[in-house]
């Protein structure tokens, strides 16, 4: 070594010391990415297990809105499952040792499910539409489980008509084969115009809809609280008055008193202030059960269609920060041969989507009373059979 050292110059010993160093934290880093991708895996097997299993148990969460939540679940819950795992030493290794067959197969599963992903997220934002702003039709809809069920097959057929002929036979119909067979990517991987158009519909287009949705909803509640605002403000102090409370022993001594033509004057004024005032309403109270009036029921929707489009907004959101990278690059980058981009950031835009399985449960007993209240029971369950 140290003949090396004086013909040479160099410090053998200090290279070898360096490469062991630098290998030693490649293997840190590597153990460290596969321990946060496990528990990545965990996390959304885990928590859209719960989700289909809150379904199971509490027979109030099953709603058509609520439906439409269970089949994104269902998607999320197949990439935790079958599309990530194998994923993760394809990734490390660069290489694919499961064969063509088997290929195919996870690239059918994982292009289905994530694209099923994104189209229910539109279905749940068309339907959100409906429930805010066609309420009267939403209601007649609720009990045609027929549509709910068409519907949520509907997503799984064109999810698997968009990529999955293109997946099984694009070598058979164009005769070309130039994937190795030591990997695994699909055969119109490269083929720029094919990415570039099943972008518009895989994301574009959903994304197009789903903001026309949640502006349509934000405009609507917009709407009805300047309404309610004015409404509820008097245009004049002169005719000025709360809500009169009616009950049947009230009612009972007006007729008496109409009867005896007992306090003329008081009825008199009563009733002008009843035609001068358009904002007072009356409203009966039966002694055993009360009823809200308009103005009250109204107001509760407003609250309850508040509560909607902000939880709706938030899975939005996620949705879009963790596809819109992955669509531009895949485009970007095919288009210019991948000239432009490096690809390991593709395998990084590839993780961000696939985190978007795990967030989405995640953001059900966030945003949701009644999922919470669903996890919250079988919580309780699970600690009464312990």
């Amino acid at each position: 070594m140290l003949n090396i050292f004086n013909q040479t110059g160099v410090n053998v010993s200090l290279i070898i010391e360096t490469v062991d160093l630098e290998t030693y934290f490649s293997d840190s880093m590597k153990n460290l990415f596969i321990l946060l991708i496990s528990l990545l895996i965990f996390v959304t097997i885990s928590g859209n297990f719960l989700v289909m299993l809150a379904f199971i148990i509490d027979r109030r969460l099953r709603t058509q809105s609520n439906f439409f939540l269970l089949n994104l679940a269902i998607c999320d819950f197949y990439i935790g499952a079958f599309s990530t795992p194998l994923y993760l030493p394809y990734m490390l290794t660069d290489k694919w040792t499961l064969g063509r067959m088997v290929c195919k197969l996870w690239l059918t599963i994982d292009y289905t499910m994530s694209t099923a992903s994104v189209f229910n997220i539109a279905l749940i934002s068309y339907d959100r539409f409906l429930s805010v702003t066609k309420a009267v039709l939403y209601r007649s809809q609720q009990n045609k489980q027929s549509q709910t069920v068409l519907k949520m097959v509907t997503v799984w057929v064109l999810s698997f008509l968009l990529y999955g002929p293109a997946i099984l036979f694009w070598d058979r119909i164009f005769e070309i084969n130039n994937i190795p067979d030591n990997s695994c990517v699909a055969d119109f991987f490269d083929v720029w115009y094919f990415n570039f158009g099943t972008s518009i519909f895989d994301f574009v287009l959903p994304l197009i809809s789903i903001s026309f949705f949640n502006l349509s909803i934000y405009w609507n509640i917009r709407k009805r609280s300047r309404k309610k605002r004015q409404t509820s403000t008097p245009v004049n102090e002169k005719y000025k008055c709360p809500n009169i409370i009616a009950t049947d022993t009230v009612l009972f001594d007006s007729q008496l008193q109409q009867n005896e033509n007992v306090n003329a004057p008081v009825k008199k004024r009563f009733k002008t202030l009843l035609m001068h005032n358009f904002h007072c309403t009356i409203v009966y109270l039966s002694p055993t059960k009360n009823r809200l009036n308009t103005h009250d029921v109204q107001i509760m929707q407003l609250s309850r269609d508040k509560k909607v489009a902000k939880s709706l907004l938030i899975l939005v959101c996620v949705f879009v920060i963790c596809w819109a990278p992955y669509s531009l690059l895949i485009t970007i980058g095919k288009t210019c041969n991948d000239y432009c981009i490096d690809s390991n950031w593709y395998k990084i835009t590839v993780w961000l989507l696939y985190m978007n399985s795990t967030i989405n449960p995640i953001l059900y007993p966030l945003c949701h009373k009644s999922f919470r209240n669903a996890f919250t029971m079988m919580f309780k369950v699970c600690l009464k059979k312990r």
